[in-house]
C-alpha cells in the first residue's frame, strides 16, 4: 500500500456481518480504509451491490480480485461457516499474499453489532469446523452456589479450567486436589487473585493413597467432586499398563468409595472418546470406570449421582496434538503426523468445562454424556491449517513428517460405542450415550482382582483381564475407511 493511500479491504460474505463490517469501515474515517466490495457464492448475489458496494465475485475468485483491486486486508465475514470453508478462505488468502482477519461468531453478533475493535485474527478453534458451543452456567448456581466443590487433576488444564468455571457461580468453597505441586500452586494463585473472598483449599495428594482421599472428602465436607485426574497419554500407557490400572482405575475407584461413604451429592467422571469400543490400554481403563460407576448406580443406595462426560481431543490441554504441531512450528519443523488419513474430534477447553459443569446439572445418575463435536478432522489437514496460520508454506517452509500411529492409537476416534445409541436430552450440543448391554455380573470384583494384578506388575494377565471385562479391547480397528460420525448418522 503507498503511503497515504486509503486502505483497501475486501469482505468475504455480504450477509448481515459483512454488511455490519462495511458499515463499521465507513463509520471510521480515522482507519482511513475503504471497502472495495465483497464475495459471496449466492447466485441471488451475483452482479449485483449490497450497501453501494459491488458483489466482485465468489469466494474461489478470492485471489485474481485482490489482484485486479488492489486489496490489502481480506475480513471473513461468515460467522456461521464450518471450519473448511474458513481453512479455504486463509489458503486463498495465502496465496493471494494478503492479510486476513475474521468477524465475531454468531453468538457476539446477536449479544451486539459487529464492531471494528472486534475484528480479530483467526484463530485456531476457527479452523475447528463449528462454532464454539456455549452453555449455559447460570444453571449451575442451583446445584453449586454454596455448596463445596471439589476438582481432581485441578492443576490440569480441564481441571484447572473447571476450576475457574466453577469459581464464577459462587460455591462456599473449592477444593483443588492435584499430584503435580507447581501447577497446584499456579491455579490457586491465579484464584485468590481473582476471587479472593472463595474459600480455597488446596491439597497435594495422590489418589491412589486411599485413606488419605477419604480424610480429605470427608474433612472438606465435599459435595460435588468433579474426577478430572487421570494419565491421558494412550503410548505410555500401553507400555506400562500396571501404572495405568493402579492410577486410573484404582485411583477412581477410591474416590468413588469416598463420596459414597461421605454423601457427596453429584460425582462427575471425566472419560474419553478412547473409551469407546477402546482400541488401547488408557481408554480401556476409563471404560473400566465407566462401567464401575454404571454399576454403583445400580447398586448404591447412598443418593450420590454418578455422571460420565466423555469428550474428544482439547484444544490447548496440555499434550494434545494442536500445542504439539504448534510448538514444531516454532522450532521450525517438522511438524510430526502420525497417519496422513488420521481424524480426531476437537473441542476448546471453555467447552470442555462448560459441557463437564452443565452435565452434573442435568444428570440424574447413571449417564454418559458427549458433546456434539460436529465433523471430525484430518490430522494433516489440522498440521496443515496451523502452518499456514502461522504464515508458513506447507512442506516447502515448514516439513510434514509421517511417524505412523504410535501403540494403542487407533485410525478414527469415536465418541459411540457399538452397543450405545445417542439420545438426544433436549440440550443444544450434549447427547446421551445409551448402551443396550447389561453391567457384566461380578465387575466390581473382577476390576478389584485387576487392580491386585496391576500391583504385582503382571502385565500379560492384567491384558488379558482387561479383554475378559471388555471384549472390544485391543481389537483390530474396524472403521480403517473414515470417521465415525458423532451424531450417530
Amino acid at each position: 500500500m503507498k503511503k497515504g493511500a486509503r486502505k483497501k479491504i475486501l469482505i468475504v460474505g455480504a450477509g448481515e456481518a459483512g454488511r455490519m463490517v462495511a458499515a463499521e469501515v465507513a463509520a471510521h474515517g480515522e482507519l482511513e480504509a475503504e471497502v472495495v466490495g465483497f464475495l459471496d457464492d449466492s447466485p441471488q448475489l451475483a452482479g449485483k451491490k449490497v450497501l453501494a458496494l459491488p458483489i466482485l465475485g465468489r469466494t474461489v475468485e478470492l485471489e485474481s480480485v485482490v489482484a485486479q483491486r488492489g486489496v490489502d486486508d481480506v475480513i471473513i465475514a461468515v460467522p456461521s461457516a464450518p471450519g473448511y470453508f474458513v481453512r479455504c478462505m486463509i489458503k486463498h488468502c495465502r496465496k493471494a499474499g494478503v492479510p486476513f482477519k475474521i468477524v465475531p461468531g454468531v453468538r457476539e453478533i446477536i449479544k451486539g453489532d459487529v464492531h471494528i475493535e472486534q475484528i480479530r485474527e483467526v484463530r485456531v478453534e476457527d479452523l475447528m469446523g463449528r462454532e464454539s458451543v456455549d452453555l449455559d452456567l447460570e444453571s449451575a448456581r442451583e446445584i453449586l452456589a454454596g455448596k463445596t466443590v471439589l476438582v481432581t487433576g485441578a492443576g490440569g488444564s480441564i481441571g484447572s479450567e473447571l476450576c475457574r468455571q466453577i469459581a464464577r457461580v459462587g460455591p462456599r468453597a473449592l477444593v483443588l486436589l492435584g499430584r503435580g505441586e507447581n501447577r497446584i500452586f499456579d491455579i490457586e494463585d491465579e484464584l485468590r487473585s481473582a476471587y479472593p473472598s472463595l474459600e480455597i483449599k488446596a491439597y497435594i495428594t495422590d489418589l491412589r493413597d486411599g485413606d488419605r482421599t477419604t480424610r480429605i472428602v470427608q474433612e472438606c465436607g465435599s459435595d460435588v467432586i468433579y474426577h478430572a485426574a487421570a494419565h491421558k497419554h494412550v503410548h505410555y500407557m500401553e507400555r506400562d499398563p500396571a501404572e495405568a490400572v493402579v492410577n486410573n482405575v484404582a485411583g477412581s475407584i477410591n474416590l468413588i468409595k469416598a463420596a459414597e461413604a461421605h454423601g457427596v451429592s453429584r460425582f462427575v467422571f471425566i472419560s474419553t472418546d478412547k473409551a469407546a469400543d477402546p482400541h488401547g490400554v488408557m481408554g480401556a481403563t476409563k471404560r473400566l470406570i465407566e462401567l464401575y460407576l454404571r454399576a454403583r448406580t445400580r447398586a448404591s443406595d447412598r443418593g450420590c449421582r454418578f455422571i460420565t462426560v466423555r469428550f474428544g481431543n482439547v484444544i490447548g490441554s496440555t499434550g494434545s496434538v494442536v500445542p504439539l504441531f504448534l510448538r514444531q512450528i516454532r522450532r521450525g519443523g517438522p511438524v510430526t503426523v502420525s497417519d496422513p488419513r488420521a481424524t480426531r474430534y476437537f473441542m476448546t477447553l471453555r467447552e470442555a468445562a462448560l459441557l463437564v459443569i452443565r452435565a452434573s446439572v442435568i444428570g440424574v445418575g447413571g449417564e454418559t454424556f458427549i458433546l456434539d463435536m460436529g465433523e471430525a478432522l484430518n490430522i494433516l489437514e489440522v498440521a496443515q491449517d496451523l502452518i499456514i496460520l502461522a504464515g508458513y508454506e506447507p512442506e516447502t517452509e515448514i516439513p510434514i513428517v509421517v511417524t505412523g500411529l504410535r501403540d494403542g492409537e487407533r485410525l478414527h476416534e469415536r465418541l459411540v460405542a457399538a452397543d450405545e445409541e445417542l439420545v438426544p436430552v433436549g440440550e443444544e450440543k450434549i447427547l446421551l450415550a445409551r448402551s443396550s448391554a447389561s453391567v457384566p455380573d461380578g465387575l466390581e470384583e473382577e476390576i478389584e482382582k485387576l487392580i491386585a494384578l496391576a500391583r504385582k506388575g503382571r502385565t500379560k494377565q492384567i491384558l488379558e483381564g482387561i479383554a475378559a471385562l471388555i471384549p472390544a479391547f485391543g481389537a483390530p480397528d474396524e472403521s480403517p475407511d473414515g470417521p465415525q460420525s458423532c451424531t450417530g448418522q
